[in-house]
């Protein structure tokens, strides 16, 4: 029974789903067909679609095209009326930019350089479209126009702003402040900073644009004229100043600069200005006898205008390197690079002409004066030539690159130099040598001879230009041992010469020593001479370039002035012969004495007095102007004679010869004493 109830109930659950699943079937069945329709529905549209569409496009794309052509047409309309004003304004540039050129580019080069470039463009248009326009001609006129102006410009400003560079500045560029411990860079600014910038913008537009080189030629005529003027500036400053007040610096410009302190002027070669002038006077001044000195007085007046003509030539050489460093720089800013080398050299030529003409002029004037035997004329040079030979390396430099022709001016000024010096110099040795015997000439007192003074500061001078006296020598070596030019070589050749000199001095006075008539004075003169030469080259450190070649000079001189001391004091003989014991008669204390012997003891007595009164008379006149050798010749002298008289008076002590002891015994030792004192003194 169970089993059936379960039966029943399990067929009607499956009914029921039965029925359930039919009628999902029916609406699944009745949707499919909803769906048919409206695909059927949707392909039908679409299709209508479709057809709209190829309809639509067939209409619209031909309306596109004309559309299209349209615009390409406008664009082309503009386009070519773009190019109808771009031209036409061609033919209007000679109109608009006549007044800016006919008033020029002064003020308003920016501007005007505009105006110069639309003017260029037109005449580019017309020679490509239209070469045969009178347009063409017209832009050409007016484009000449504008490059003439410009070329106007460029040497309007150069000449307006181009100024000689003031000596004060020179000056101090080339730094002869010696008081300064570290020199200031001085900037030698030759135009505004504008107006350069100006220069360097029209030099590039002519370059380019212009076709232009004129313009270089008018850059190197005018800064060439101004490097000349402010060279020559600086000489006239010398002249002005120097002259006047010994300085190279007006007030004005010593308290510009407060952290500096009053300007000294450079050392001059003032000592070889009076070297000089004591060489030119032989004959015409007297020696001081008391001073065995030459009272030889320089030519100030004239002479010290020479030594600023050679002071000023110093400095103007230095003045040209800084000058010529500083426009090379101001060039190389304006002129294009290959050009620079040749624009330089052409503005260089006018200043550094004038200074090799200048030098050329010193060297002549040796030259003659070698001619007339004014040997001194060779101390002139010296500080030029030491000048010239320092400072070439940076002369070198600064000509770099300039002509063969350019860069051997120096070499050849330096050249011609050496070899009239060194001609002066063998000259001067061979007049040394060669002096004359005169007589007159000879000093009467017995002092340094002119001769011997004049050769001393001339060979004191060498000392002064050593280097250089040695280059110069070596300048004329042929010898393969000269070829290397050392320092070493040049010292020994200068030390050689210095010793010829003083050899040929040695030799000279010597044979002037003959001239005197009394061999004691002829003594003296000698030594004087020598202690003279002895003393000025040790006291000039001459000794030292002597003893290079000749170890043993001080000692020589020493031997020859003993020398001629012992001849002199061989002069007193014929006085202390009379003291000796010679033909003195011998006697017994209290005997009596023959005629004969009391003759020959009177005749003792006369003779010493009367060599002592003619001696001392004559000597007195004579001079020993080294008062050391004086007092050591005085006090030797005085001791033999004081101890053979002593000597001699005590053998006569006890001797009556005379009646008339005073008429013999004239003189006391300590009056003896007192007239050997008053020898070599005119003063007494």
């Amino acid at each position: 029974m169970v089993h059936t109830e379960d039966a029943s109930s399990r067929k009607r659950e499956i009914e029921e789903k039965l029925k359930q699943e039919q009628e999902t079937l029916s609406f699944i069945r009745e949707n499919l067909e909803k769906s048919d329709q409206q695909t059927k529905g949707m392909v039908s549209i679409l299709s209508s679609f479709e057809s709209r569409l190829m309809q639509l496009e067939n209409s619209i794309i031909p309306v596109h095209k004309q559309t299209e052509n349209l615009q390409r047409l406008q664009e082309n309309v503009d386009k070519t009326l773009s190019c109808m004003d771009h031209v036409i304004s061609y033919y209007h540039v000679a109109k608009d930019t006549d007044r800016i050129i006919r008033e020029g580019p002064t003020g308003r080069l920016d501007e005007y350089l505009a105006c110069i470039a639309k003017i260029q463009k037109a005449v580019e248009y017309f020679q490509d479209n239209n070469p045969d326009s009178p347009e063409l001609n017209t832009v050409k006129a007016r484009f000449e126009k504008g490059k003439e102006l410009l070329e106007a410009e460029f040497r309007s400003l150069l000449t307006r702003y181009s100024k000689p560079v003031p000596p004060i500045l020179i000056l101090d560029a080339i730094g002869v402040d010696e008081e300064l411990e570290v020199q200031e860079d001085v900037v030698l600014e030759h135009l505004p900073e504008a107006v350069l910038q100006d220069i360097i913008c029209i030099a590039g537009w002519l370059v380019e644009y212009g076709r232009n080189q004129d313009f270089m030629n008018v850059y190197f005529q005018i800064r060439s004229n101004q490097l000349d003027r402010s060279i020559k500036g600086l000489k006239d400053h010398f002249r002005k100043n120097s002259a006047s007040s010994g300085i190279l610096y007006s007030p004005a410009v010593q308290t510009k600069r407060k952290d500096t302190p009053t300007k000294k002027a450079p050392k001059r070669p003032g000592t070889i200005r009076k070297a000089q002038n004591l060489l030119k006077q032989y004959s015409q001044h007297g020696l001081d006898g008391k001073k065995g000195g030459s009272n030889l007085t320089p030519l100030e007046g004239k002479d010290d205008v020479l030594d600023i003509e050679i002071d000023s030539y110093i400095h103007c050489i230095s003045a040209f390197v800084k000058l010529a460093q500083s426009e090379y720089a101001l060039l190389a800013e304006i002129i294009p690079e290959h050009h620079q080398k040749k624009t330089f050299d052409s503005l260089i030529q006018e200043a550094l002409d004038n200074l090799m003409l200048e030098g050329d002029n010193i060297v002549s004037a040796a030259r003659r004066a070698i001619m007339r035997h004014d040997y001194s004329a060779v101390l002139t040079i010296f500080p030029i030539l030491r000048h010239l030979k320092m400072n070439k390396s940076e002369f070198d430099a600064t000509l770099q690159g300039t002509a063969a022709s350019t860069k051997n001016k120096l070499p050849t000024l330096i050249t011609s130099m050496e070899t009239i010096g060194a001609k002066a110099l063998e000259e001067f040795a061979d007049s040394i040598k060669n002096d004359p015997d005169k007589e007159y000439n000879m000093p009467k007192d017995g002092t340094v001879h002119e001769l011997t003074s004049n050769a001393i500061l001339f060979l004191q001078q060498l000392l002064d230009f050593h280097e250089t006296a040695g280059a110069m020598l070596a300048s004329q070596e042929t010898s393969s041992s000269a070829s290397s030019y050392t320092s070493e070589f040049n010292k020994r050749l200068l030390s050689t010469y210095i010793c010829k000199v003083l050899g040929n001095l040695q030799l000279n006075l010597l044979s002037k020593s003959k001239v005197y008539e009394d061999s004691a004075l002829s003594a003296i003169f000698l030594h004087n001479n020598y202690n003279y030469t002895l003393k000025s080259l040790e006291k000039s450190e001459l000794i030292q370039l002597v003893t290079v070649t000749q170890k043993k000079a001080e000692n020589s001189y020493r031997e020859l002035i003993e020398q001629q001391i012992q001849m002199y004091q061989h002069s007193w003989l014929k006085v202390t012969e009379h003291l000796t014991s010679r033909n003195m008669p011998v006697f017994q204390p209290g005997a009596k004495l023959k005629d004969k012997e009391r003759q020959v003891i009177k005749d003792k007595f006369k003779g010493f007095n009367d060599g002592l009164e003619e001696l001392c008379k004559i000597q007195k006149g004579w001079a020993i102007p080294d008062k050391e050798q004086r007092d050591f010749i005085r006090q030797a002298q005085r001791r033999v004679v004081s101890e053979a008289y002593r000597a001699f008076l005590h053998r006569c002590a006890n001797i009556s010869f005379t009646k008339n002891p005073e008429k013999y015994h004239k003189y006391r030792p300590e009056e003896v004493e007192e007239m050997i004192e008053k020898l070599f003194d005119t003063s007494a």
